[in-house]
């Protein structure tokens, strides 16, 4: 059985370091392998420990890349270039043992593992203070929430949940952690460990430079707010716990939207810039450097960056997408690039075409970090990582925004029938962008609202419309811009299908577990329903 499968408790806590981080409490450089026994004796002992906690969201197989292709399955994009295992994925053919799915699984559970590990090892530390030891424990039952919430909806369905182990169980580090009945258990672990978090947790503006991007209670509120939305698919009682949560994270969270930023579309652009990293919108990201940090805006680059950056050429938007923006919403532009578009790129303007795009678009969301820089010469430019096979930049990758939250308080009142009520916060986010306010919104405006707000962000559209039963829009073909001319940036065009149409069905509303896991528990696991 696999360390990450048993949660065994050791000591290689302390060989994990995010190396090059910026951030000093994250910046951790041990020496040696001491036991468990010299363990937890000193502040250095415990921070240590819950630094490791956040490594492996840095990781290419996590918020870097690959969860994404399961998100890449939605009608918003498309995987852009052929790679074989990442087409199967948006095409639901797969078993579960495909890397990019199974090595997902993985190092979620080795973050929860490692979170666990800070719950076991504090209450028999010594020489900690009790601030310390509060807030180590507030990180510890956030990150193992976190990690599980993503385990739990990617791979959790109604009739069979995942497995889940902690260190309050006497049977912890004993058992193969068992396999929850349902999703909903999972979910309500979930809960718990968030509603723990948040109590121990310090608010986001108690924290100094040195500090950010540890977990708050904002974000502690945030994640409750979108694990009771997605309980609520089940169990509809859960949207009327959402509205004051959503309220708290403004009241006493201090979060916001980015606004007085200038023009409409410069508000929203402000959201995806390094200088708003740790802004008034922030409550949950990717902390990202020029090394250690998501990969994701070079993963999204046009492949070979026109020969002057290395871009990797994933994840391009649909002409579907581009088609759901109001004509005079400027989210659009600053989400997408279309052929024409002008743009910044290492300090020279220049107009957008590609000569591999599939879709004939690229995500231009978190393209600011390529802005920088003389000459388009890369070496110029202080806000990226030079080596290409590692793109990392030093613009935080957004998980959770408080437009996000809005847009959950919004759903959640529509939901209740208290569509006159939802009007506010659906507005709030329309008028950053300079657009017309909505009376009397359905839920028909509330799908269009977020996934405009929150298109090609990490808050998973394919999510959304699988608990939305909106699996036509999952099923229908994609299109693409077709240029005559793919590097002329005023070549003419038609509109084709660059995806065919799919064959999913609510069958298979959860992922498969990769095989090996399965036959490794000896029987104690099922796969998942429908797969």
């Amino acid at each position: 059985m696999k360390l990450h499968i048993k949660y065994i408790f050791t000591a290689a806590v302390l060989a994990l370091s995010m190396t090059g981080c910026s951030d000093e409490w994250v910046d951790t450089k041990p020496n040696g392998e001491p036991t468990t026994a010299f363990f937890w004796k000193s502040e250095d002992d415990v921070n240590k420990a819950v630094a490791a906690m956040y490594v492996p969201m840095s990781y290419e197989s996590t918020w870097g890349r690959n969860l994404f292709w399961m998100q890449n399955a939605s009608d918003d994009v498309v995987t852009g270039r052929v790679r074989a295992e990442s087409d199967n994925i948006k095409n639901f053919n797969i078993t579960g043992r495909e890397s990019s799915i199974a090595g997902c699984w993985t190092d979620l559970y080795f973050m929860m593992n490692k979170a666990n590990q800070v719950i076991a090892g504090i209450p028999a530390s010594s020489g900690v203070s009790e601030e310390v030891k509060n807030r180590a424990l507030g990180e510890a039952y956030f990150i193992r929430a976190f990690s599980h919430f993503w385990i739990a909806y990617l791979w959790g369905h109604k009739d069979q949940g995942v497995p889940f182990d902690g260190p309050e169980s006497a049977e912890y580090g004993t058992r193969i952690p068992p396999q929850l009945p349902s999703v909903m258990d999972n979910y309500a672990q979930i809960v718990l460990d968030l509603q723990k978090a948040a109590d121990l947790l310090p608010l986001f503006s108690a924290y100094g430079s040195a500090d950010q991007g540890r977990a708050h209670k904002a974000a502690a509120w945030g994640y409750l707010v979108k694990t009771y939305a997605y309980m609520a698919q089940y169990d509809a009682t859960k949207w009327a716990l959402i509205p004051d949560l959503c309220d708290k994270i403004k009241t006493e969270g201090g979060r916001a939207l980015i606004t007085g930023q200038g023009s409409a579309k410069e508000n929203y652009q402000a959201v995806f810039t390094v200088a708003n990293n740790w802004g008034p919108e922030y409550i949950w990201s990717v902390n990202s450097g020029i090394q250690g940090g998501s990969i994701f805006p070079g993963v999204s680059l046009e492949n070979k960056g026109w020969g002057i950056f290395n871009g990797w050429g994933y994840f391009q938007p649909t002409e579907e997408l581009y088609d759901a923006y109001e004509a005079t919403d400027p989210r659009r532009e600053v989400t997408i690039l279309k052929f024409g578009d002008k743009f910044t790129y290492f300090g020279v303007e220049r107009s957008y075409y590609s000569t591999n795009s599939l879709s004939g678009f690229q995500i231009r969301k978190y393209m600011e970090p390529y802005s920088y820089g003389s000459d388009e010469n890369p070496g110029t430019n202080l806000m990226i990582n030079q080596n290409g096979d590692g793109p990392s930049t030093r613009l935080n990758l957004p998980l959770m925004r408080y437009a996000e939250i809005l847009l959950f308080k919004a759903e959640a009142l529509i939901q209740q029938g208290k569509n006159t009520e939802a009007a506010a916060p659906l507005n709030e986010i329309r008028a950053r962008v300079g657009l017309a306010p909505i009376q009397n919104p359905t839920m028909a405006t509330l799908k269009h609202e977020r996934r405009v707000e929150l298109a090609c962000e990490w808050t998973d559209r394919l999510a959304d419309l699988k608990r939305w039963g909106d699996y036509d829009q999952i099923n229908a073909p994609l299109h693409g811009r077709i240029h005559t001319n793919k590097t002329d940036p005023a070549s003419a065009y038609e509109v084709k299908v660059i995806w065919p149409a799919r064959n999913f069905s609510a069958s298979k509303l959860a992922w498969p577990i990769n095989p090996d896991e399965v036959s490794r528990s000896n029987g104690a696991y099922k796969q998942t329903p429908g797969w």
